[in-house]
């Protein structure tokens, strides 16, 4: 056993973890442990990483590449993108990639599920045969990250990258940026215009070993969860291996933080690590990472008030919550200060929080709304645009966001601190202006380490799967590729593979439908509903 174990055995058990507890200790038995690692790899791990090669191979016909990049020219590449055989050939493999994800997704859920035993570090192992074919991978799904690279080049030429976009910089397109960002301002916290900085100095006119290095940022999120949503889940009295399997891999995070590579990855790991800090009672580190979060993308703050509540206790009265929440602003204030000033940027992020709603997607549902009043109302001839209904729908909405968010903070009893952080998450994403399909990332390992009754277990499983389908839809960045035809067709012929998928099987179909297969991602048994206890708010109402 290396030392790098025995240290992270001997810390757990510092935090009152026991020696043995089921999942959480690889040397634990369980009815599924007793096959050999090469049966479990075959049965579980085979199948995703299939699925990621195919998806690997097929983003160098339609993933995203500088337009003046060498790999462009390579005779198979040049192929794949530049025939029609070629696009439809690439294309198919996303498609076909994507499908296996999901059916080897399945397949370990419903295994888990069913209460068949799995080691914590096999279903680790898992997470990475499934993400290592993407690592070295063109992006998918988004070209975000050619962006973070230009805005690193911006702050390296001097610019305030808070008020200026990055087409102030010569080849700003030929380094992969989408142009509906070109004059964006960055919506970014200090700490990744720092990584932004650094990979710019390191990536010197090479956007695509850019993208490898934020990639490997990125991938950072992602060890965090994997290390922190188990333990977060044990607390909460949970099997960590189901926790891992739905909040970690779930083919969404495989999808855009591992070949997307979205900073959302590094913001949501350092929140379920702060969280984890401070519920094993080192409050001042779990809002210190909080912080870092949020210099990460703002919007991880949102979760500064929980971490707050688990400061003051689960019997704490308003005034102590108050007087932690006042602690909790002070150690993020100093850390932004900290940040800000080795950065050499102010606080340009807050009026860049609206960049991201500069983009109206159908996904939002408040801006789906405005537009389609919006559209009845021009089709009649009462307005000339549909800014003025998206706007009211829009701020409607972020209203009521607020109100739901300040109503958990004030109001927390019944419920542990971390899942109402999950639920300001969930309706910031399902009440905010702007919704991407990695947004639901926000929120969903949160739930994952919480708990899920069997019927929200199966709406997640179901809303996986038809964000699956969007992305498959809105893989390739060369458009109409698909037998020369609009991605209409394509998000067609997606819903078609994903729905035999999720019903081709009984497994798959007990899944999806919800047919009697286990109480959901609930405590198994008295201890475990104890450590679930002992995270709930109370109040100071029930201190004996």
């Amino acid at each position: 056993m290396g030392p790098l174990r025995v240290s992270a055995r001997l810390a757990l058990r510092s935090r009152g973890y026991p020696r043995r507890m089921g999942s959480l200790d690889d040397d634990a038995d369980s009815s599924a442990s007793v096959d050999s690692p090469l049966a479990y790899f075959l049965r579980y791990a085979l199948p995703g990483f299939l699925g990621t090669a195919i998806l690997a191979a097929g983003s160098f016909g339609v993933g995203w590449l500088p337009p003046n990049s060498s790999l462009v020219e390579a005779p198979v590449v040049d192929v794949l993108r530049s025939s029609t055989a070629g696009l439809i050939l690439a294309r198919g493999m996303v498609f076909v990639g994507v499908a296996l994800l999901l059916q080897a997704w399945l397949v370990l859920g419903y295994d888990l599920l069913s209460g068949v035993g799995h080691r914590l570090s096999r279903v680790t192992g898992v997470l990475v045969a499934w993400s290592l074919p993407l690592m070295f991978a063109p992006p998918l799904f988004s070209r975000d990250v050619y962006s973070y690279f230009a805005q690193g080049k911006l702050m390296v030429g001097g610019f305030d990258p808070y008020s200026q976009g990055v087409s102030v910089i010569p080849g700003w397109f030929q380094d992969g940026v989408d142009p509906m960002w070109s004059e964006a301002p960055t919506p970014y916290g200090p700490t990744f215009l720092l990584i932004e900085r650094g990979v710019a100095n390191f990536a010197v006119g090479q956007p695509l070993l850019a993208t490898l290095v934020l990639r490997g940022v990125a991938l950072l999120g992602v060890v965090l969860l994997a290390i922190y949503i188990p333990r977060l889940a044990w607390l909460h009295g949970l099997d960590p291996a189901k926790a891992l399997w739905l909040g970690v891999l779930n083919p969404l995070v495989i999808m855009h933080f591992v070949s997307g590579a979205h900073n959302d990855s590094l913001m949501i790991g350092l929140i379920v690590a702060g969280l984890v800090m401070a519920a094993e009672h080192r409050p001042i580190s779990g809002v210190a990472l909080i912080a870092l979060a949020g210099t990460v993308k703002p919007i991880g703050l949102l979760a500064l008030p929980f971490v707050g509540l688990l400061w003051a206790g689960t019997r704490a009265s308003m005034g102590t919550r108050v007087m932690a929440w006042v602690k909790s602003l002070a150690v993020s204030v100093v850390v932004f200060a900290v940040l800000s000033l080795v950065a050499g940027v102010g606080l340009g992020w807050v009026r860049a929080l609206s960049t991201p709603g500069e983009v109206k997607t159908w996904l939002s549902p408040s801006t789906a709304l405005g537009m389609s009043v919006g559209g009845l109302l021009r089709w009649l001839g009462v307005i000339d645009s549909v800014e003025g209904p998206v706007t009211i729908f829009r701020l409607i909405f972020t209203l009521a966001s607020l109100v739901v968010v300040a109503r958990l903070a004030l109001r927390p009893q019944g419920r542990s601190a971390v899942r109402g952080c999950a639920l300001a998450f969930l309706a910031v994403v399902a009440l905010g202006s702007v919704v991407q399909p990695w947004y639901l990332l926000w929120c969903l390992p949160l739930f994952a380490a919480t708990g899920m009754s069997r019927t929200e277990l199966r709406w997640t499983i179901v809303l996986t799967a038809g964000f699956a389908v969007h992305g498959m839809g809105e893989s390739s960045s060369t458009s109409d590729t698909l037998l020369q035809l609009t991605d209409g067709l394509a998000i067609l012929v997606a819903i078609v593979i994903v729905a035999v998928i999720l019903l081709a099987s009984p497994r798959e179909r007990q899944l999806v439908l919800g047919e009697p297969l286990s109480h959901g991602l609930l405590p198994d048994d008295p201890p475990a509903r104890a450590r679930a206890d002992r995270l709930v708010i109370v109040g100071p109402q029930s201190q004996s």
